[in-house]
């Protein structure tokens, strides 16, 4: 691993973590960046949530500071999500590299479409819906994204908020702050996984969560009306290189 790794990746993630903080779907920045960097798919899963957990953690602290998050969805949504990441992590440890890579390759176009269309969050809750059955779609929803998280990742806040708002029919102001909770617990769950695994590049890791920080930090504080505009285009560049990338290896 040489410097023209870090070179690749800590500037990568840290636009990343600027476009998480501003819009979501950062993951579709920093994990293509470990694998355009050279590093094996397994390490690259395992190392970008690494560097994703400290950025989450930023904001999340951040939403829970403006009581943006509704604590009575977070018992059963969290313990949901940590035990589906810690399915997901170890299902992506049991894949080979190359079934690994052929799955990655097809699910970026996928979860690229999902993540960057154009979203309508308005929040009608139809008549009957009491909050335990709000809890119960959100703490259902969790588990399988939750998996979802564990095994690879990007666009893992979208669903969450698509889910939480479009299917459980919660409040978008405290769904933005659940979900980051939930995305928080799941990242925690599936790293913990990879770190027992010995699969965490700890120098690498180290250096890009410093960068996903200060993206994060920025993004945070960025006042950006056309925000989704620019952002648009930067990560599709990005997956457009990376499959070039992988599918000429492959």
């Amino acid at each position: 691993m040489g410097i023209q790794t870090f070179l690749i990746v800590c500037p990568l993630v840290f636009l990343a973590g600027f476009v998480d903080a501003i819009a979501g779907g950062g993951g579709l920045i920093s994990l293509p960046a470990y694998m355009f960097a050279g590093v094996p798919v397994h390490n690259a899963i395992a190392t970008n949530k690494l560097s994703s957990c400290t950025g989450t953690v930023v904001s999340t602290w951040r939403l829970i500071k403006n009581k943006r998050v509704d604590w009575y969805f977070v018992p059963g949504t969290v313990v949901c999500a940590l035990a589906g990441s810690v399915i997901g992590a170890n299902l992506a440890l049991i894949i080979s590299d190359e079934i690994l890579k052929t799955v990655l390759v097809v699910l970026l176009p996928i979860v690229a479409f999902c993540v960057l269309r154009d979203k309508n969050l308005e929040v009608i809750v139809p008549e009957g819906m009491t909050r335990r059955k709000q809890y119960i779609i959100a703490a259902a929803c969790s588990l399988g994204i939750g998996i979802y998280d564990g095994f690879y990742g990007p666009g893992t806040g979208t669903f969450l908020l698509l889910a939480f708002t479009k299917l459980a029919k919660m409040d978008l102001e405290k769904s933005t702050g659940n979900v980051k909770a939930v995305n928080l617990a799941s990242n925690i769950s599936a790293l913990i996984t990879f770190i027992l695994a010995g699969k965490i590049l700890w120098t690498l890791g180290l250096a890009a969560s410093c960068f996903s920080i200060a993206g994060h930090y920025t993004g945070a504080g960025m006042v950006m009306h056309n925000g989704v505009k620019i952002i648009k285009p930067i990560i599709l560049v990005v997956l457009v290189l990376l499959l070039i990338k992988v599918i000429s290896g492959m």
